[in-house]
């Protein structure tokens, strides 16, 4: 099986870091021109010069913050504007997690908190799915994924209430959107992780756990190792490639098991 993305676009949301950096380079490794987006700006340029683009892929930076809806409509107008076919062929919604957030009691979560992370992760993925569905459909096809997590099947490790909530959610929204789209041959499905070491919030988290408990989270695993951006990476081409064609709506727990 030779999955590749020559010809096509890609856009990926929370490129700078971890899962969002994995996909950003798997992509342009097979051929896709790649537009990296993130929040944070000033770190772009490192995910372009660490990128090992073939197959004539490439990756292209630009800033931009998924709550913002007007800026994410207007990035997606620019990249098809930019297009020679004029369409974006896939789409990945990875930014988003807990925000520097750590586990309160419930009683003492403020609204902003709680707003905050539902907002990049819950609001972002509309905010991306809704700009780019209209090219989509004109294009009789497209991919929609959201990188989701095992927290939204289950309880969150996090303990934080509203990036359960919002996990559980993104996971809601793809399944409707996929019922909403398939008509117009547009796939929408996510990738639910694991707990991974791929950002400064998850090894705050990883080291909070001391030795004993990470050995124990990882005697959890059945394949006893922690996730790598690759596992996910390599998920997220499939359901973006040909041979997912007729698969929409579902969410592939990728969490080396059970």
């Amino acid at each position: 099986m030779d999955i590749a993305f020559e010809d096509q676009a890609v856009l990926v949301t929370g490129a700078v870091r971890g899962i969002g950096r994995g996909i950003v380079h798997a992509f342009a490794a097979r051929g896709a021109a790649v537009y990296a987006t993130d929040i944070l700006d000033s770190e772009l340029d490192e995910v372009v010069d660490s990128a090992a683009p073939e197959r004539g892929g490439a990756v292209l930076a630009r800033a931009l913050d998924v709550t913002d809806a007007e800026a994410v409509a207007a990035l997606i107008a620019e990249i098809e504007a930019a297009r020679p076919n004029g369409r974006i062929d896939a789409v990945v919604h990875s930014a988003g997690g807990v925000r520097g957030q750590a586990a309160k009691p419930l009683e003492a979560v403020s609204d902003d908190a709680w707003q905050e992370i539902i907002d990049v992760n819950v609001t972002g993925a509309f905010n991306l799915a809704r700009a780019v569905t209209p090219g989509m459909k004109r294009a009789k096809g497209g991919r929609i994924i959201v990188i989701s997590s095992r927290a939204g099947l289950g309880v969150s490790l996090t303990g934080i209430q509203s990036y359960a909530m919002s996990k559980a959610g993104q996971i809601g929204l793809v399944r409707q959107l996929a019922h909403e789209l398939g008509p117009f041959g547009i796939t929408v499905n996510s990738v639910a992780p694991g707990f991974m070491r791929t950002s400064p919030d998850y090894e705050r988290q990883w080291q909070s756990y001391g030795e004993a408990g990470q050995a124990a989270l990882v005697e959890r695993v059945a394949m006893r190792r922690l996730g790598q951006p690759e596992d996910i990476a390599h998920a997220v081409m499939f359901l973006a490639s040909d041979y997912a064609g007729w698969i929409t709506g579902q969410t592939l727990a990728v969490t080396g098991g059970p």
